[in-house]
Protein backbone atom coordinates (compact mmCIF):
# COMPACT_ATOMS: atom_id res chain seq x y z
CA UNK A 1 0.00 0.00 0.00
CA UNK A 2 2.73 2.01 -1.34
CA UNK A 3 2.24 6.29 -0.66
CA UNK A 4 2.90 6.55 -4.54
CA UNK A 5 4.34 10.15 -4.04
CA UNK A 6 6.98 11.61 -6.73
CA UNK A 7 8.67 14.03 -4.77
CA UNK A 8 11.16 15.90 -6.42
CA UNK A 9 11.87 18.28 -4.04
CA UNK A 10 15.51 18.77 -4.64
CA UNK A 11 14.90 18.99 -8.09
CA UNK A 12 11.72 21.55 -7.76
CA UNK A 13 13.90 23.92 -6.05
CA UNK A 14 15.65 24.98 -9.37
CA UNK A 15 12.26 25.74 -10.78
CA UNK A 16 11.89 29.39 -11.53
CA UNK A 17 7.99 30.94 -11.96
CA UNK A 18 7.83 32.54 -15.71
CA UNK A 19 5.46 35.73 -16.81
CA UNK A 20 4.02 34.08 -19.13
CA UNK A 21 0.98 32.12 -18.03
CA UNK A 22 -1.03 29.51 -20.02
CA UNK A 23 -5.19 29.32 -20.04
CA UNK A 24 -6.85 26.49 -18.33
CA UNK A 25 -6.80 23.41 -20.60
CA UNK A 26 -9.81 22.74 -22.89
CA UNK A 27 -10.74 19.14 -23.01
CA UNK A 28 -9.05 18.76 -26.20
CA UNK A 29 -5.69 19.98 -24.70
CA UNK A 30 -6.39 17.28 -22.04
CA UNK A 31 -6.80 14.56 -24.51
CA UNK A 32 -3.57 15.57 -25.87
CA UNK A 33 -1.63 15.86 -22.47
CA UNK A 34 -3.03 11.97 -21.51
CA UNK A 35 -1.77 10.62 -24.86
CA UNK A 36 1.18 11.97 -25.12
CA UNK A 37 2.02 10.88 -21.19
CA UNK A 38 0.57 7.21 -21.85
CA UNK A 39 3.60 7.46 -24.56
CA UNK A 40 6.25 8.95 -22.65
CA UNK A 41 5.54 7.31 -19.35
CA UNK A 42 4.59 3.97 -20.76
CA UNK A 43 1.50 3.47 -19.32
CA UNK A 44 -0.97 0.98 -20.44
CA UNK A 45 -3.99 2.91 -19.67
CA UNK A 46 -5.41 5.56 -17.34
CA UNK A 47 -8.54 7.90 -16.63
CA UNK A 48 -9.59 11.42 -15.07
CA UNK A 49 -11.91 13.28 -14.11
CA UNK A 50 -11.94 16.87 -13.48
CA UNK A 51 -14.54 19.02 -11.11
CA UNK A 52 -15.22 22.70 -11.03
CA UNK A 53 -17.92 24.93 -9.71
CA UNK A 54 -20.04 21.94 -8.47
CA UNK A 55 -19.93 20.72 -11.65
CA UNK A 56 -18.22 17.82 -13.61
CA UNK A 57 -16.27 19.62 -16.26
CA UNK A 58 -14.24 16.35 -18.31
CA UNK A 59 -14.07 12.69 -17.27
CA UNK A 60 -12.28 9.84 -19.85
CA UNK A 61 -10.58 6.92 -20.20
CA UNK A 62 -7.69 6.79 -22.42
CA UNK A 63 -5.56 3.45 -23.37
CA UNK A 64 -6.26 -0.05 -22.62
CA UNK A 65 -7.43 -1.92 -19.75
CA UNK A 66 -5.22 -4.86 -20.59
CA UNK A 67 -2.74 -4.86 -23.54
CA UNK A 68 -3.67 -8.83 -24.10
CA UNK A 69 -7.53 -7.80 -24.39
CA UNK A 70 -6.93 -4.16 -25.85
CA UNK A 71 -10.40 -3.67 -24.17
CA UNK A 72 -10.12 0.35 -23.96
CA UNK A 73 -10.25 2.10 -20.32
CA UNK A 74 -13.66 4.87 -20.15
CA UNK A 75 -14.72 6.64 -17.38
CA UNK A 76 -16.34 3.47 -15.90
CA UNK A 77 -13.10 1.37 -15.55
CA UNK A 78 -12.56 0.13 -12.30
CA UNK A 79 -8.96 0.95 -10.45
CA UNK A 80 -7.80 -0.09 -7.28
CA UNK A 81 -7.56 3.29 -5.44
CA UNK A 82 -4.74 1.95 -3.31
CA UNK A 83 -4.04 4.40 -0.43
CA UNK A 84 -6.94 6.82 -1.72
CA UNK A 85 -8.80 4.40 0.48
CA UNK A 86 -7.49 6.21 3.38
CA UNK A 87 -9.88 9.15 3.05
CA UNK A 88 -12.97 6.84 3.05
CA UNK A 89 -12.06 5.39 6.23
CA UNK A 90 -11.61 8.63 8.05
CA UNK A 91 -15.09 9.65 6.59
CA UNK A 92 -16.21 6.35 7.82
CA UNK A 93 -14.92 7.26 11.31
CA UNK A 94 -16.27 10.97 10.62
CA UNK A 95 -19.49 9.63 10.73
CA UNK A 96 -19.64 7.66 13.95
CA UNK A 97 -18.02 10.37 15.20
CA UNK A 98 -20.92 12.80 14.50
CA UNK A 99 -23.29 10.17 15.67
CA UNK A 100 -22.15 9.98 19.12
CA UNK A 101 -20.55 6.14 18.70
CA UNK A 102 -17.19 7.31 19.69
CA UNK A 103 -14.65 10.16 19.83
CA UNK A 104 -11.27 11.18 18.22
CA UNK A 105 -9.83 11.40 21.20
CA UNK A 106 -10.81 7.55 22.43
CA UNK A 107 -8.16 5.32 23.21
CA UNK A 108 -7.61 2.71 20.76
CA UNK A 109 -7.58 0.21 23.49
CA UNK A 110 -10.53 0.32 25.42
CA UNK A 111 -12.19 -0.66 21.83
CA UNK A 112 -9.73 -3.33 20.85
CA UNK A 113 -7.89 -4.08 24.32
CA UNK A 114 -5.10 -6.80 22.72
CA UNK A 115 -3.73 -3.74 20.66
CA UNK A 116 0.05 -2.79 22.04
CA UNK A 117 2.54 -0.49 21.13
CA UNK A 118 6.47 -0.62 21.62
CA UNK A 119 5.74 0.84 25.70
CA UNK A 120 3.33 1.13 27.66
CA UNK A 121 2.85 4.74 27.74
CA UNK A 122 2.33 5.00 23.75
CA UNK A 123 0.00 1.99 24.28
CA UNK A 124 -2.06 3.90 26.92
CA UNK A 125 -2.35 7.06 25.35
CA UNK A 126 -2.77 6.16 21.64
CA UNK A 127 -6.32 7.54 20.03
CA UNK A 128 -8.05 7.15 17.29
CA UNK A 129 -6.44 10.05 15.51
CA UNK A 130 -3.10 8.62 16.37
CA UNK A 131 -4.29 5.54 13.86
CA UNK A 132 -4.58 8.60 11.26
CA UNK A 133 -2.03 10.48 11.59
CA UNK A 134 1.57 8.63 10.63
CA UNK A 135 2.63 9.98 13.90
CA UNK A 136 3.38 6.47 15.87
CA UNK A 137 6.57 6.60 16.44
CA UNK A 138 7.50 3.69 13.92
CA UNK A 139 9.41 3.53 10.58
CA UNK A 140 8.22 4.04 7.41
CA UNK A 141 6.07 1.05 5.93
CA UNK A 142 6.49 -0.68 8.90
CA UNK A 143 4.75 -4.09 8.87
CA UNK A 144 4.04 -3.73 5.50
CA UNK A 145 5.66 -7.51 4.86
CA UNK A 146 2.40 -8.93 6.43
CA UNK A 147 0.71 -7.97 3.15
CA UNK A 148 3.26 -7.46 0.38
CA UNK A 149 3.19 -9.20 -1.41
CA UNK A 150 -0.16 -11.03 -1.18
CA UNK A 151 -1.19 -14.39 -0.10
CA UNK A 152 -0.10 -14.17 3.53
CA UNK A 153 -2.19 -15.97 6.31
CA UNK A 154 -1.62 -13.25 8.61
CA UNK A 155 -5.16 -12.13 10.62
CA UNK A 156 -5.73 -8.90 12.30
CA UNK A 157 -5.25 -10.13 15.49
CA UNK A 158 -1.32 -10.51 14.30
CA UNK A 159 -1.72 -7.02 13.09
CA UNK A 160 -3.56 -5.89 16.41
CA UNK A 161 -0.34 -6.88 18.67
CA UNK A 162 2.58 -6.56 15.83
CA UNK A 163 2.99 -2.90 16.87
CA UNK A 164 4.98 -4.27 20.42
CA UNK A 165 7.67 -5.56 18.88
CA UNK A 166 8.91 -2.56 16.09
CA UNK A 167 11.74 -0.43 17.57
CA UNK A 168 10.61 3.44 17.18
CA UNK A 169 12.89 5.60 14.90
CA UNK A 170 11.20 8.88 16.60
CA UNK A 171 9.17 10.32 19.67
CA UNK A 172 5.24 9.12 19.73
CA UNK A 173 3.51 12.32 17.92
CA UNK A 174 6.42 14.28 16.69
CA UNK A 175 7.58 12.72 13.66
CA UNK A 176 5.79 11.64 10.19
CA UNK A 177 6.05 8.17 8.80
CA UNK A 178 4.10 6.56 6.40
CA UNK A 179 1.99 3.49 7.77
CA UNK A 180 -0.71 1.23 6.82
CA UNK A 181 -0.71 -1.43 9.82
CA UNK A 182 -2.73 1.12 11.93
CA UNK A 183 -5.09 2.30 8.73
CA UNK A 184 -6.07 -1.49 9.34
CA UNK A 185 -6.54 -1.47 12.60
CA UNK A 186 -9.13 1.32 12.08
CA UNK A 187 -11.00 -0.53 9.81
CA UNK A 188 -10.83 -3.34 12.79
CA UNK A 189 -12.04 -0.22 15.47
CA UNK A 190 -14.93 0.94 12.67
CA UNK A 191 -16.31 -2.74 12.03
CA UNK A 192 -16.39 -2.99 16.07
CA UNK A 193 -18.24 0.18 16.70
CA UNK A 194 -20.48 0.23 13.73
CA UNK A 195 -21.76 -3.62 14.48
CA UNK A 196 -20.66 -4.62 10.74
CA UNK A 197 -17.72 -4.88 8.37
CA UNK A 198 -15.17 -2.24 7.21
CA UNK A 199 -16.36 -3.06 3.65
CA UNK A 200 -19.96 -2.87 5.05
CA UNK A 201 -19.90 -0.27 6.38
CA UNK A 202 -17.90 1.87 3.59
CA UNK A 203 -20.43 0.27 1.36
CA UNK A 204 -24.08 1.32 2.85
CA UNK A 205 -22.79 4.35 4.53
CA UNK A 206 -20.77 6.60 1.69
CA UNK A 207 -20.38 4.39 -1.56
CA UNK A 208 -24.17 3.79 -1.90
CA UNK A 209 -25.51 7.32 -0.45
CA UNK A 210 -23.32 8.78 -3.45
CA UNK A 211 -24.72 6.85 -5.68
CA UNK A 212 -21.08 5.94 -6.95
CA UNK A 213 -23.04 3.25 -8.20
CA UNK A 214 -19.86 1.20 -9.77
CA UNK A 215 -17.45 1.24 -6.68
CA UNK A 216 -16.41 -1.36 -4.20
CA UNK A 217 -15.19 -1.13 -0.47
CA UNK A 218 -13.22 -4.54 -1.08
CA UNK A 219 -13.01 -7.45 -3.40
CA UNK A 220 -15.29 -9.68 -2.08
CA UNK A 221 -18.11 -7.77 -3.04
CA UNK A 222 -17.29 -7.81 -6.83
CA UNK A 223 -19.71 -9.96 -8.82
CA UNK A 224 -17.81 -8.89 -12.34
CA UNK A 225 -14.54 -7.87 -12.93
CA UNK A 226 -14.99 -7.51 -16.52
CA UNK A 227 -15.26 -3.76 -16.41
CA UNK A 228 -12.21 -3.56 -14.34
CA UNK A 229 -7.85 -2.53 -15.47
CA UNK A 230 -5.15 -4.68 -15.33
CA UNK A 231 -1.71 -4.48 -13.71
CA UNK A 232 0.72 -3.80 -15.96
CA UNK A 233 4.92 -2.78 -15.49
CA UNK A 234 7.34 -1.03 -17.84
CA UNK A 235 10.34 -1.47 -15.75
CA UNK A 236 11.73 -4.22 -17.89
CA UNK A 237 11.25 -1.24 -21.04
CA UNK A 238 8.40 -2.56 -22.68
CA UNK A 239 4.77 -2.66 -20.63
CA UNK A 240 3.69 -6.23 -19.52
CA UNK A 241 0.92 -7.23 -17.68
CA UNK A 242 1.41 -8.40 -13.52
CA UNK A 243 0.16 -9.88 -10.62
CA UNK A 244 -2.12 -7.36 -9.19
CA UNK A 245 -2.28 -7.54 -5.52
CA UNK A 246 -5.67 -8.18 -3.56
CA UNK A 247 -6.06 -6.38 -0.33
CA UNK A 248 -6.12 -8.85 2.94
CA UNK A 249 -7.77 -8.22 5.94
CA UNK A 250 -10.04 -5.37 5.24
CA UNK A 251 -9.88 -2.59 2.76
CA UNK A 252 -9.44 0.14 5.14
CA UNK A 253 -5.79 1.26 3.96
CA UNK A 254 -5.80 0.77 0.42
CA UNK A 255 -8.26 -2.02 -0.75
CA UNK A 256 -11.53 0.24 -2.64
CA UNK A 257 -12.22 -0.15 -6.23
CA UNK A 258 -13.31 2.72 -8.32
CA UNK A 259 -13.70 4.55 -11.21
CA UNK A 260 -13.42 8.51 -12.17
CA UNK A 261 -17.03 8.83 -12.79
CA UNK A 262 -18.13 7.80 -9.45
CA UNK A 263 -14.71 9.44 -7.82
CA UNK A 264 -16.02 12.63 -9.31
CA UNK A 265 -18.72 12.54 -6.86
CA UNK A 266 -16.43 12.01 -4.12
CA UNK A 267 -14.57 15.00 -4.45
CA UNK A 268 -18.03 16.58 -4.57
CA UNK A 269 -18.94 16.01 -1.36
CA UNK A 270 -15.23 16.48 0.18
CA UNK A 271 -15.37 19.68 -1.84
CA UNK A 272 -19.08 20.79 -0.22
CA UNK A 273 -17.51 20.21 3.28
CA UNK A 274 -19.75 16.85 3.14
CA UNK A 275 -23.12 18.33 1.65
CA UNK A 276 -24.20 16.39 -1.78
CA UNK A 277 -27.32 15.77 -3.20
CA UNK A 278 -30.27 18.19 -4.41
CA UNK A 279 -29.08 21.33 -3.24
CA UNK A 280 -26.58 19.94 -1.02
CA UNK A 281 -29.21 18.95 1.92
CA UNK A 282 -28.25 16.14 2.69
CA UNK A 283 -25.16 15.52 5.17
CA UNK A 284 -22.57 13.11 4.83
CA UNK A 285 -20.66 13.77 7.09
CA UNK A 286 -20.17 17.67 9.50
CA UNK A 287 -18.60 20.48 8.39
CA UNK A 288 -16.91 19.77 11.92
CA UNK A 289 -15.67 16.74 10.98
CA UNK A 290 -14.78 18.17 7.42
CA UNK A 291 -12.73 20.42 8.87
CA UNK A 292 -11.02 18.18 11.49
CA UNK A 293 -10.02 16.05 8.43
CA UNK A 294 -8.51 18.71 6.67
CA UNK A 295 -6.34 20.25 9.09
CA UNK A 296 -3.12 19.51 9.35
CA UNK A 297 -2.30 16.84 12.52
CA UNK A 298 1.27 15.95 11.79
CA UNK A 299 3.53 18.31 10.44
CA UNK A 300 6.04 18.17 7.09
CA UNK A 301 8.65 19.96 5.61
CA UNK A 302 6.96 22.31 2.78
CA UNK A 303 7.75 22.40 -0.81
CA UNK A 304 10.76 23.83 -1.01
CA UNK A 305 10.10 24.88 -4.78
CA UNK A 306 9.41 28.73 -5.50
CA UNK A 307 7.08 27.68 -8.05
CA UNK A 308 4.34 27.12 -5.50
CA UNK A 309 5.55 30.12 -2.77
CA UNK A 310 4.79 27.09 -0.43
CA UNK A 311 4.19 27.94 3.68
CA UNK A 312 2.83 25.07 4.90
CA UNK A 313 2.81 20.98 4.41
CA UNK A 314 1.76 17.84 6.68
CA UNK A 315 -1.20 15.10 7.22
CA UNK A 316 -4.88 15.73 8.21
CA UNK A 317 -6.92 12.77 8.83
CA UNK A 318 -6.45 10.50 5.24
CA UNK A 319 -5.41 13.69 3.65
CA UNK A 320 -2.17 15.40 2.65
CA UNK A 321 -2.59 19.41 3.23
CA UNK A 322 -0.55 22.25 1.87
CA UNK A 323 -0.64 25.32 -0.49
CA UNK A 324 -0.20 26.83 -3.42
CA UNK A 325 0.69 30.38 -4.35
CA UNK A 326 -1.75 31.26 -1.46
CA UNK A 327 -4.47 28.43 -2.47
CA UNK A 328 -5.22 25.44 0.55
CA UNK A 329 -4.34 21.75 -1.55
CA UNK A 330 -5.47 18.73 -0.36
CA UNK A 331 -4.53 15.54 -1.59
CA UNK A 332 -3.27 12.07 -1.83
CA UNK A 333 -1.85 9.21 -3.99
CA UNK A 334 -2.16 5.45 -4.12
CA UNK A 335 -0.10 2.59 -4.95
CA UNK A 336 -0.46 -1.33 -5.40
CA UNK A 337 1.38 -3.49 -7.96
CA UNK A 338 0.35 -1.83 -11.47
CA UNK A 339 -2.33 0.16 -9.80
CA UNK A 340 -1.28 4.03 -9.27
CA UNK A 341 -3.77 7.21 -8.43
CA UNK A 342 -4.27 10.70 -7.54
CA UNK A 343 -6.68 12.77 -6.07
CA UNK A 344 -6.10 16.77 -6.01
CA UNK A 345 -8.50 19.29 -4.55
CA UNK A 346 -7.95 22.95 -4.13
CA UNK A 347 -11.28 24.25 -2.17
CA UNK A 348 -10.70 27.71 -2.51
CA UNK A 349 -10.55 27.23 -6.22
CA UNK A 350 -13.51 24.74 -6.03
CA UNK A 351 -11.13 22.01 -8.13
CA UNK A 352 -10.94 18.61 -8.02
CA UNK A 353 -8.59 16.18 -10.37
CA UNK A 354 -8.52 12.31 -9.71
CA UNK A 355 -5.93 10.14 -12.29
CA UNK A 356 -6.24 6.29 -12.21
CA UNK A 357 -2.97 4.38 -14.13
CA UNK A 358 -2.15 0.93 -14.43
CA UNK A 359 1.12 0.90 -14.81
CA UNK A 360 3.98 0.45 -12.44
CA UNK A 361 6.60 2.70 -12.65
CA UNK A 362 5.33 5.04 -15.64
CA UNK A 363 1.92 5.56 -13.82
CA UNK A 364 3.42 8.22 -10.74
CA UNK A 365 5.19 10.40 -13.34
CA UNK A 366 2.11 10.58 -15.64
CA UNK A 367 -0.22 11.30 -12.61
CA UNK A 368 2.16 13.60 -11.33
CA UNK A 369 2.55 15.17 -14.64
CA UNK A 370 -0.83 15.52 -15.36
CA UNK A 371 -1.92 17.01 -12.36
CA UNK A 372 0.24 19.39 -12.09
CA UNK A 373 -0.06 20.65 -15.35
CA UNK A 374 -3.91 21.40 -15.15
CA UNK A 375 -3.30 22.61 -11.30
CA UNK A 376 -0.86 25.06 -12.77
CA UNK A 377 -3.57 26.21 -15.11
CA UNK A 378 -5.86 27.31 -12.33
CA UNK A 379 -3.29 28.69 -10.59
CA UNK A 380 -1.89 31.05 -13.37
CA UNK A 381 1.54 29.82 -13.77
CA UNK A 382 3.03 28.99 -17.07
CA UNK A 383 3.35 25.53 -18.89
CA UNK A 384 6.08 24.42 -17.17
CA UNK A 385 6.54 21.04 -18.71
CA UNK A 386 6.17 18.73 -16.24
CA UNK A 387 5.36 15.79 -18.68
CA UNK A 388 9.24 16.14 -20.31
CA UNK A 389 11.35 17.29 -17.36
CA UNK A 390 9.42 14.50 -14.99
CA UNK A 391 10.38 11.83 -17.44
CA UNK A 392 14.00 12.99 -17.56
CA UNK A 393 14.23 12.85 -13.67
CA UNK A 394 12.49 9.57 -13.75
CA UNK A 395 15.23 7.79 -16.14
CA UNK A 396 17.85 9.53 -13.96
CA UNK A 397 16.77 7.67 -10.54
CA UNK A 398 15.88 4.24 -12.55
CA UNK A 399 19.36 4.94 -14.04
CA UNK A 400 20.76 5.02 -10.64
CA UNK A 401 19.09 2.14 -9.14
CA UNK A 402 19.78 -0.22 -12.24
CA UNK A 403 23.53 0.38 -11.75
CA UNK A 404 23.27 -0.49 -7.84
CA UNK A 405 21.40 -3.78 -8.47
CA UNK A 406 23.40 -4.65 -11.69
CA UNK A 407 26.75 -4.07 -9.98
CA UNK A 408 25.28 -6.29 -7.03
CA UNK A 409 24.25 -9.43 -9.32
CA UNK A 410 27.87 -8.73 -10.99
CA UNK A 411 29.39 -9.61 -7.63
CA UNK A 412 27.28 -12.45 -7.47
CA UNK A 413 28.46 -13.88 -10.66
CA UNK A 414 31.95 -13.23 -9.95
CA UNK A 415 31.56 -14.94 -6.48
CA UNK A 416 29.84 -18.02 -7.88
CA UNK A 417 33.26 -19.81 -6.83
CA UNK A 418 33.02 -19.26 -3.20
CA UNK A 419 32.56 -22.48 -1.71
CA UNK A 420 30.03 -22.08 0.89
CA UNK A 421 29.53 -24.44 3.89
CA UNK A 422 25.61 -24.71 3.02
CA UNK A 423 25.15 -26.78 6.62
CA UNK A 424 26.04 -23.58 8.19
CA UNK A 425 23.27 -21.42 7.26
CA UNK A 426 20.60 -24.11 7.12
CA UNK A 427 17.82 -24.05 9.34
CA UNK A 428 14.89 -22.20 10.78
CA UNK A 429 14.74 -18.79 11.77
CA UNK A 430 11.55 -16.73 13.30
CA UNK A 431 10.72 -13.20 13.79
CA UNK A 432 8.25 -11.86 16.38
CA UNK A 433 6.04 -10.05 14.22
CA UNK A 434 6.78 -12.00 10.64
CA UNK A 435 7.21 -15.55 12.15
CA UNK A 436 9.62 -18.34 10.91
CA UNK A 437 11.02 -18.46 7.50
CA UNK A 438 13.54 -21.45 6.43
CA UNK A 439 16.84 -21.40 4.89
CA UNK A 440 17.18 -25.08 2.94
CA UNK A 441 19.36 -26.59 0.49
CA UNK A 442 17.52 -27.30 -2.98
CA UNK A 443 19.66 -28.45 -5.97
CA UNK A 444 22.86 -27.58 -3.76
CA UNK A 445 21.96 -24.07 -3.08
CA UNK A 446 20.51 -22.00 -0.49
CA UNK A 447 17.12 -21.64 -0.50
CA UNK A 448 14.91 -18.71 1.19
CA UNK A 449 11.36 -19.18 2.20
CA UNK A 450 8.71 -17.76 4.13
CA UNK A 451 6.19 -19.92 6.18
CA UNK A 452 3.53 -17.22 6.27
CA UNK A 453 3.77 -15.25 3.19
CA UNK A 454 4.90 -18.18 0.68
CA UNK A 455 5.19 -15.57 -2.35
CA UNK A 456 8.65 -14.58 -0.30
CA UNK A 457 10.61 -17.65 -1.96
CA UNK A 458 13.63 -17.78 -3.95
CA UNK A 459 17.35 -19.13 -4.20
CA UNK A 460 19.76 -17.51 -2.13
CA UNK A 461 23.43 -16.34 -3.70
CA UNK A 462 26.95 -15.75 -2.32
CA UNK A 463 27.31 -12.50 -2.18
CA UNK A 464 29.91 -11.26 0.56
CA UNK A 465 31.22 -12.62 3.60
CA UNK A 466 28.08 -13.49 5.13
CA UNK A 467 25.87 -11.73 3.05
CA UNK A 468 23.57 -13.62 0.28
CA UNK A 469 21.17 -11.94 -2.62
CA UNK A 470 18.02 -13.27 -2.95
CA UNK A 471 16.46 -13.58 -6.37
CA UNK A 472 12.50 -14.07 -5.38
CA UNK A 473 10.21 -16.34 -7.75
CA UNK A 474 8.15 -13.25 -7.24
CA UNK A 475 9.20 -10.39 -9.37
CA UNK A 476 5.39 -8.42 -9.76
CA UNK A 477 7.62 -5.54 -8.17
CA UNK A 478 11.51 -4.90 -7.72
CA UNK A 479 12.19 -6.13 -4.06
CA UNK A 480 14.84 -8.44 -4.37
CA UNK A 481 16.88 -8.88 -0.91
CA UNK A 482 19.91 -8.90 0.97
CA UNK A 483 19.99 -11.62 4.22
CA UNK A 484 22.68 -10.95 6.40
CA UNK A 485 24.00 -13.98 8.76
CA UNK A 486 25.46 -13.75 12.15
CA UNK A 487 27.38 -16.43 12.85
CA UNK A 488 28.97 -17.85 16.38
CA UNK A 489 32.55 -19.08 16.95
CA UNK A 490 31.92 -22.26 15.05
CA UNK A 491 30.77 -20.41 12.12
CA UNK A 492 27.34 -21.79 12.50
CA UNK A 493 24.81 -18.96 11.42
CA UNK A 494 22.50 -17.85 14.09
CA UNK A 495 20.59 -14.57 13.07
CA UNK A 496 19.49 -13.28 9.88
CA UNK A 497 19.15 -9.35 8.69
CA UNK A 498 17.54 -8.28 5.86
CA UNK A 499 17.03 -5.19 3.86
CA UNK A 500 16.13 -4.29 -0.20
CA UNK A 501 18.77 -4.34 -2.80
CA UNK A 502 17.42 -2.04 -5.37
CA UNK A 503 17.24 1.51 -3.89
CA UNK A 504 13.98 2.20 -5.91
CA UNK A 505 12.46 -0.33 -3.96
CA UNK A 506 9.04 0.33 -2.53
CA UNK A 507 9.24 1.26 0.92
CA UNK A 508 6.16 -1.48 1.54
CA UNK A 509 8.86 -4.50 1.66
CA UNK A 510 10.44 -3.54 4.97
CA UNK A 511 12.89 -6.12 5.36
CA UNK A 512 14.93 -4.15 7.41
CA UNK A 513 12.10 -4.33 10.52
CA UNK A 514 12.74 -8.22 10.60
CA UNK A 515 15.53 -9.57 13.40
CA UNK A 516 15.20 -13.17 12.38
CA UNK A 517 16.88 -15.91 15.39
CA UNK A 518 17.55 -19.03 15.02
CA UNK A 519 15.00 -21.97 16.16
CA UNK A 520 15.95 -25.08 17.42
CA UNK A 521 14.48 -27.96 16.21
Amino acid sequence: MKKETIRFASLLFICFTSTTMFAQLTSPKIDALMEDALKKFKVAGASIAIVKDGKVIHQKGYGVASIETKKPVNEYTNFQIASNSKAFTTAALSILEDEGKLKWTDKVKNYIPEFKMYNDYVTENFNIQDLLTHRSGLGLGVGDLMFFPDGSDFTIKDVVTSFQHFKPVSAFRTKFDYDNLLYIVAGELIAKVSGMSYEEFVQKRIIEPLQMKNSFAGSSLIKDKNSFAVSHSSESGTIKTIAGLDVQINSAAGGIYSNVADMSQWMLVCLNKGQYGAELKTTLFSSKNHSEMWRIHTVEEADPNPRYNSHFSGYGLGWGISDAKGNLKVSHTGGLPGMLSIVTMYPDLNLGIVIFTNTENGGGGLFTAVTNTISDSYLGLDDFGWTDKIVGWMQQGRDTGDDVTKKVWEKVKSSKAVKVKNEDFIGVYADKWFGEIEVFEKNKQLWFKSYRSPKLNGPMAFYNANTFAIKWEYQAMNCDAFAMFTLDETGKAQSILMKGISPNIDFSFDFQDLDLKRVNK
